[in-house]
């Protein structure tokens, strides 16, 4: 074979290879432009389109369209909807609290007052108690901050009217507009909707029951009432809750509408003295049906 033979060869051999490599790079490109085309498909729920048919000369390179998927958000994610949890219709309050032991609650009602209440929460504190306050909206819509305390430090804070009225001589419309507008000024304050509610004075009626329901609070009253706002004496209150103390208890005692100091000084001497008894002071636990 002569030497211009070989090249002659050689170039189409060359020319054969360089052809096969094209066309390998060619299907590639079309599997991956179809893989591309399934991944969308997939994401936007949109039908991929076939690839187009091969023309003479170099493949036309095609723009691709902006997504849809990428103006809209992935969903499925998120956490389940949660069920609407439903408040019984109570007839009459609680009184009394279920728990293990000898549990009691703690419960102060009319404030918050800027001047009692921070003393009361610091006692709680020293002792790493939580106990409930039944606020009032004129109240807690100038101390807010109080109830922000309150949050923090893990007390229960229901709702006890807007201006403390005597429910039994009010409209139904009048009795929702002091509940709701106490419970707003709650959320905003303390971070959330109350789930507890008390009634001035005790004095409970149908309205209230089924309005309170329908705002998703339970009535609480009480067991054991210190008598705290006649101001009796610190030692005459400090007697009333021992005496009184025993599973379940809910201790009424007042933080605002009037001289409260007497209820200040009398948390520090009882509160200690239950603790070493063997009581647990507590918040109750909701129960939803």
């Amino acid at each position: 074979m002569t030497k211009d033979q070989l090249l002659t060869r050689l170039s189409s051999t060359a020319a054969a290879v360089l052809t096969r490599r094209r066309a390998l790079l060619a299907g590639a490109a079309a599997v991956g432009a179809a893989g591309t085309a399934g991944v969308l498909a997939a994401v936007t729920g949109e039908k991929p389109v076939g690839p187009a048919l091969p023309a003479a000369g170099a493949p036309a390179h095609r723009a691709l369209k902006s997504s849809a998927y990428r103006l809209q958000p992935l969903t499925g994610y998120g956490p389940p909807h949660a069920t609407r949890r439903k408040t019984l219709v109570r007839h009459e309050p609680l009184l009394k609290v279920s728990g293990r032991g000898r549990t009691m609650v703690l419960t102060f009602d009319d404030g918050p007052d800027p001047r009692y209440t921070p003393h009361i929460l610091d006692t709680l504190a020293e002792y790493d108690v939580r106990a409930m306050f039944f606020v009032c909206g004129e109240m807690a819509v100038d101390n807010q901050d109080l109830l922000a305390r309150m949050s923090d430090e893990g007390h229960v804070v229901g709702n006890h009217t807007w201006s403390h009225p005597l429910l039994t001589r009010l409209t139904r419309s009048r009795i929702r507009s002091e509940m709701e507008r106490t419970c707003d000024v709650i959320e905003d304050a303390y971070g959330e909707r109350p789930e507890w509610f008390r009634a001035p004075y005790g004095a409970w009626n149908r309205a209230a029951f089924q309005l309170g329901a329908e705002l998703g609070m339970e009535p609480l009253a009480w067991t054991v009432d210190t008598l705290d706002w006649t101001t009796p004496g610190t030692r005459r209150i400090v007697g009333t809750v021992e005496h009184g103390a025993a599973p379940g208890v809910v201790v009424l005692s007042h933080d605002a509408g009037g001289d409260r100091s007497q209820s200040v000084r009398a948390l520090r001497d009882y509160l200690p003295q239950l603790i070493d008894s063997g009581y647990h002071i507590t918040v109750p636990r909701r129960q939803y049906v």
